[in-house]
């Protein structure tokens, strides 16, 4: 199935009250922030879990410039294998690379451009940023956490 993403890029606000390291999401007055924009990385990700009901979702963040891109965290070739395991996906250049099988997904799109999907795309999750952070936009989910921070 095509999905497809976009880069969510940030706006001028100065209202984040994250703490020193960024990483407190869902906080109980805004339960769809996930993270201060500035501790997500250009180099790697960060893990977090989009909430619907009952179920979560183990998604990943990644900052392309200005802006902000999500997914869900699978490779679409093997979705039980994730792509950041815990200390942050492979990134060579713009694109994020599957540790299992080598699968490279481009830039901000998330199309698989070279491995065993190739053509496949990323399961996208909308996400937001405004006030110096980053918010779930996507209206599968309710809610959204940081994991393993």
């Amino acid at each position: 199935a095509t999905v497809s993403s976009s880069v969510t890029t940030a706006d001028d606000g100065d209202g984040d009250t994250a703490d020193a390291d960024g990483s407190h999401g869902g906080a109980a007055d805004d339960p769809d922030r996930i993270v201060a924009l500035d501790a997500v990385p250009v180099d790697s990700t960060i893990r977090f879990e989009a909430r619907g009901g009952d179920h979560g979702v183990d998604c990943i963040l990644r900052r392309i410039d200005d802006g902000v891109v999500a997914w869900r965290n699978a490779c679409p070739h093997r979705p039980e294998v994730p792509l950041d395991r815990g200390s942050g996906a492979i990134v060579r250049g713009d694109d994020l690379v599957c540790h299992k099988h080598g699968a490279q997904f481009a830039g901000g799109e998330g199309v698989c451009t070279h491995g065993p999907c190739a053509g496949d795309v990323l399961d996208s999750v909308a996400v937001s940023v405004r006030d110096g952070a980053v918010y779930l936009s996507d209206d599968r989910f309710d809610a959204a956490s940081v994991l393993g921070q």
